[in-house]
């Protein structure tokens, strides 16, 4: 997969695998290190705006023996 590619992310709606949603609003590029970052938002709560690293974002973790996915997209509305 080349580089462009995989460091694209589908705004939206994911969840979290604890369950919780967010809206992922835009990808965004660290002006140091040029690393790429994901802005969303909680969906409860404040509401509140984060930013993740984009590989940590989009990386499979193992939860009770199983690969699942950090967070998983839910639908773009």
């Amino acid at each position: 997969m080349s580089k462009a590619k995989k460091d694209k992310i589908k705004p939206g709606k994911y969840q979290h695998y604890k369950g919780k949603y967010y809206k992922v609003l835009s990808l965004a590029t660290h002006s140091e290190s040029l690393e790429k970052l994901v802005v969303y938002q909680q969906l409860y709560g404040d509401h509140s705006i984060w930013v993740r690293p984009f590989e940590m974002f989009t990386e499979n973790i193992q939860v009770d023996n199983k690969t699942v996915k950090r967070f998983s997209f839910v639908s773009d509305k």
